[in-house]
């Protein structure tokens, strides 16, 4: 593949010591996440809603059943997007990849309302096979892209891929919409996921992520020592055993398991997994074993800051969670292709 990563320096601080910082600021901004809100709830009754909850006491409802899932939503498709924006970066060698603008997130969108929109299709006969189905969407449509991205002269370039994804990313949305504007009862279902949104996960949906999500990170730690060795080129890489097709194989599946667990979840949210990677390679380097935690603790702690500006910011109002990181990243992707187009 033509195309490369930028180059990015290397933090001052050691990579356990920058571990141990994110995983703080994590749990820093988890506590904020359950304290604030329309309603505020000191940190002493988050103690003890955890150690002794009281069913019968509001504040402790509040945290169990509707901030602590929305929470833990947010951790695992942040981490999930994160991880994809990752290793589609770390494939293509280009800094702009990511499963949003890839075409990953509408793929999965398509695959759910198919699902969804199926005579015999209920949310709780299809929630534990939802994260596969988004999935195999994602990779789909991410495989298409890459084929169409790699034909005629001068093979796959950072301007094909990134263009071929956005009209495949822009098709499938618009099966997608088609599909809804025939079946209205199953628009009226997931509107407010469509446009990728935190509220009203609930702790099924969550369980139904967490065995897409480990295959995806059992995965990704496995080819992150191969991706570093890729930076060196194909011809070194095979010259070293590594098999490029089934290292792009491998990675395109793991991104598609991790889109697809998050866009299951949370709707087609976007930008995390451009941010997120380009973060973690400025403060870290090319180094994709300890890329792998940094950017999962990374996507998450975006995602909960992202979630809590949604809710905070038009109190007692909430906007959904995927505008708010739209108005973060669309800025952020217009600076990058810029810059990469210099």
């Amino acid at each position: 593949m033509s195309v490369s990563v930028t180059s990015a320096s290397r933090s001052a601080w050691p990579f356990p010591v920058l571990l141990l910082a994110l995983v703080a600021f994590t749990g820093i901004c988890a506590c904020l996440y359950l304290m604030l809100g329309p309603r505020t709830i000191n940190f002493a009754t988050i103690l003890n809603a955890i150690t002794s909850y009281d069913s019968g006491n509001f504040d402790h409802r509040v945290l169990v059943d509707i901030r602590l899932p929305r929470l833990l939503a947010a951790i695992i498709a942040g981490a999930n997007l994160g991880l994809s924006g990752m290793l589609l970066q770390g494939l293509l060698r280009n800094p702009l990849a990511e499963p949003h603008i890839l075409g990953l997130n509408a793929g999965a969108s398509l695959a759910v309302v198919l699902t969804l929109a199926l005579p015999t299709a209920s949310l709780a006969a299809l929630a534990p096979l939802r994260p596969f189905t988004a999935a195999l969407g994602g990779f789909v449509v991410f495989s298409i892209t890459v084929l169409f991205s790699s034909a005629g002269r001068g093979g796959l370039t950072l301007l094909k891929v990134t263009f071929c994804g956005i009209a495949f990313s822009a098709l499938a949305s618009s099966l997608t919409t088609a599909i809804l504007l025939l079946d209205e009862e199953t628009l009226q279902k997931i509107r407010l996921w469509l446009v990728g949104d935190l509220a009203g996960v609930t702790l099924h949906m969550l369980y139904a992520s967490l065995a897409p999500s480990a295959l995806a990170l059992v995965l990704a730690v496995f080819i992150a020592p191969r991706l570093n060795v890729l930076e060196l080129g194909d011809a070194v890489a095979t010259g070293l055993g590594i098999s490029i097709r089934q290292i792009r194989f491998l990675t395109i599946l793991a991104a598609a398991l991790c889109a697809g667990s998050a866009v299951s979840l949370v709707g087609p949210i976007g930008f995390v997994g451009l941010i997120v990677p380009n973060l973690v390679r400025y403060q870290n380097g090319n180094d994709y074993r300890q890329a792998v935690p940094l950017t999962l603790i990374s996507g998450a702690t975006l995602l909960i800051l992202a979630d809590l500006v949604a809710r905070m910011v038009l109190l007692p109002h909430e906007i959904p969670t995927g505008i708010a990181t739209a108005l973060i990243g669309v800025p952020v992707f217009i600076m990058m292709v810029l810059r990469t187009s210099r």
